[in-house]
């Protein structure tokens, strides 16, 4: 997303997308390569792991830091409600104010206080080429050096994002290069965190250009460690682009997120459902936009009321508590004493295990449901505390 008082662009091409699925798919599955070393969030055989190699699924929502930093309580709150991520908006300081080392140090002791996994993303880069005012994914990659200090010793608990957004729809065919570049100083520099990279066209890729020259993106990174992230708007209003744009990574062995989307947009009317079953049904990350403070007229976005956690909006509640949502599918990463847990989802706060099913075991709404011939907490409910 933009800074939430401008309105995104509209993106065209949906004749294009499904041109572009026949004919810039990948080229095979990207077998054969090296894996990153173990310690930390990384990739292994095309997913994403922790330190300890078990498989991580963000579950997450974004929220708009860098414009609001008096909200200090909201990863608190997003955590309170079962995310198991946060997709934090930083600022290099290109088009606001700067993000210092010690407010990212704090921001990752808020994420690790409420125990989810903090995805860092520099904002500036939105649309660079398109938008006058965006700055270069080679000046992200000398801002996340700058703050190299806060991020060390961090590894389990952070993904760099290198930066939103990066090329808007007039000079994608630059991205592939540039993001290459990013990434190669950024090793250079001694940052071996799992990094993600957000595709062009305003993150929406209808060009297909993140989508074909991922393999050869991952196999530049010298720690095979980059996870891919997909924004979907209004480009993907339909199933079949959800499935087609997702399996396309998935089937050739390629790490992928869905790092943002809504429920609506300016540009079209994204397929949420879609996007939330097949992230599911693939073990794929989704993170959602965002918590609170959009603007510009697409304040719809907004998940919560004026950051206010007990007034969840119609995305909020469909989005936490609907079908293949946060309390149904998320887990807390095991670096936090979550996980399967054998097939329990983690362990609640009153020592019972989470339900898996979520609500679903619960057809009473009092918290508490029965699984496995045991009583079971749903995430986020009265019980769990």
């Amino acid at each position: 997303m933009r800074k939430p008082r401008s309105t995104l662009v509209a993106t065209a091409g949906m004749a294009f997308v499904a041109v572009l699925g026949l004919l810039l798919s990948l080229a095979g599955p990207f077998a054969g390569r090296a894996e990153a070393a173990a310690g930390g969030i990384h990739v292994s055989n095309g997913r994403v792991v922790e330190g300890n190699g078990n498989a991580f699924v963000m579950r997450g929502v974004n929220h708009a830091y860098t414009w609001y930093p008096d909200r200090t309580g909201s990863i608190a709150d997003i955590a309170a409600k079962g995310a198991n991520t946060v997709r934090v908006v930083l600022s290099s300081g290109g088009r606001w104010t700067k993000t210092s080392p010690s407010e990212v140090s704090a921001l990752i002791g808020q994420c690790k206080a409420g125990k989810v996994i903090c995805v860092l993303e520099v904002h500036d880069t939105t649309g660079y080429g398109e938008d006058g005012a965006a700055t270069s994914l080679d000046q992200a990659a000398d801002y996340w050096i700058s703050v190299k200090g806060a991020l060390e010793g961090q590894e389990d608990y952070v993904v760099v994002n290198i930066g939103n957004e990066p090329f808007g729809n007039t000079n994608h065919t630059a991205w592939t290069d540039a993001t290459k570049s990013a990434i190669a100083k950024l090793r250079g520099a001694g940052l071996d965190h799992a990094l993600m990279v957000d595709a062009p066209n305003w993150g929406q890729d209808w060009s297909g250009t993140m989508r074909s020259n991922a393999a050869s993106v991952f196999a530049a990174d010298p720690d095979r460690n980059t996870v891919f992230s997909v924004h979907m708007y209004g480009v993907y209003d339909t199933a079949a682009e959800v499935r087609d744009y997702l399996n396309a990574f998935v089937g050739n062995g390629l790490p992928i997120v869905v790092g943002e989307f809504g429920d609506q947009h300016s540009d079209g009317n994204p397929d949420e459902d879609a996007i939330m079953a097949t992230a599911q049904s693939l073990g794929v990350g989704y993170i959602g936009w965002s918590w609170s403070g959009n603007g510009g007229g697409v304040e719809y976005l907004d998940m919560v009321n004026g950051f206010d956690p007990n007034s969840l909006t119609s995305w909020g509640n469909r989005f936490f508590n609907g079908s293949n949502g946060i309390v149904a599918t998320s887990k807390r990463a095991t670096v936090y004493g979550g996980g399967d847990d054998g097939g329990t989802g983690g362990t609640a706060p009153n020592g019972y295990p989470y339900c898996v099913n979520g609500s679903a075991s619960d057809p009473d709404g009092d918290g508490w449901g029965w699984e496995n011939s045991r009583s079971c907490v749903v995430r986020g409910s009265a019980a769990d505390g």
